[in-house]
């Protein structure tokens, strides 16, 4: 069954409702109560590298469509979003220490 995982420190590009294109870092993939969520980095257009820290990371549930392939949707709950972010933000924690 050839799965493909998006592997850290990927660039991935998404389109928004408005037909926009932005590409993200995949910045990890947190699994969580039976589900996979990825943390994406906005980048940032300007090739600056220096303000990585600017940009506001987004959150991402991993789902099937309808043929079975594996898409990138908006966390509609609040709830699971806070979550995600929680957890995720314990994880980064326990790593800087």
């Amino acid at each position: 069954m050839p799965e493909q995982e998006l592997e850290l420190e990927e660039v991935i590009t998404l389109v928004d409702e408005d037909g926009q294109e932005q590409d993200f870092e995949v910045i990890d993939i947190v699994h969580l109560e039976g589900s996979k969520y990825a943390i994406l980095l906005p980048l940032e257009e300007t090739g600056d590298d220096e303000g990585d820290d600017e940009g506001e990371a987004i959150i991402l549930k991993f789902e099937q469509d309808e043929d079975g392939n594996e898409i990138l949707v908006d966390i509609e709950d609040d709830e699971e979003w806070e979550k995600v972010a929680d957890y995720w933000e314990e994880m980064i924690a326990g790593e800087d220490s």
